[in-house]
């Protein structure tokens, strides 16, 4: 007798492998799980990596549809810097990171980078909607409820662990900063402004 799963339990299987994925990241680095209705969220290390530009891996070419139901891939974005935000609307830190995120985009919008953000975990897109206008988040946000998108992410890579998490693409599509915590408009410009530099 062959068995077929549900697309709900395809749906509920990929979430267990994505908070086991998170939880193992999140431990390996020494940060931890935290719970409660306004702090669940896998908390980051506050680290931030920067990969010199021989040593930077590929990132891979993540592309479905937006929170407004338009197709993305990160590939439209070749030869730009990319900031790329993960990020859920039930999480505290993305909140009180949104607004600084936005500043920042805004900042740069005539230097040839695109902010991408990855809503992951609202299984409801309406809730990711309802960040992005109560933030005023002008970019757009990759819609991904079973976590399917940051699984794609190679083992070993400078892969989005914790959330809130943002990844820094250089031009050549590789991944050239990890931040896994929050980020403030200064960190931000910090890690982001000398990779806009390079040539």
């Amino acid at each position: 007798m062959f068995w077929t799963r549900s697309p709900l339990r395809r749906t509920a299987a990929a979430l267990v492998a994505l908070g086991g994925v998170l939880a193992l990241g999140a431990c390996g680095d020494g940060a931890k799980s935290s719970g409660g209705n306004d702090t669940k969220f896998m908390a980051g290390t506050g680290q931030v990596t920067t990969v010199s530009a021989p040593d930077r891996v590929a990132a891979p070419d993540l592309e479905g549809e937006t929170t407004d139901g338009k197709r993305l891939s990160l590939g439209d974005y070749k030869g730009k810097v990319v900031v790329l935000n993960v990020w859920g609307s039930w999480c505290a830190p993305c909140r009180k990171e949104a607004p600084h995120l936005e500043k920042v985009a805004q900042d740069v919008e005539d230097k040839d980078v695109q902010f991408v953000g990855i809503n992951t975990r609202d299984l409801d897109v309406a809730n990711a909607q309802a960040f992005e206008r109560t933030f005023k988040i002008d970019y757009p946000s990759l819609y991904d409820p079973s976590g399917k998108l940051v699984l794609r992410f190679p083992k070993g890579s400078l892969s989005p662990q914790a959330i809130p998490s943002t990844l820094i693409i250089d031009r050549d599509g590789r991944i050239a900063v990890r931040a896994i915590k929050a980020l403030n408009a200064v960190e931000l410009h910090e890690a982001l402004d000398p990779i806009i530099a390079e040539k």
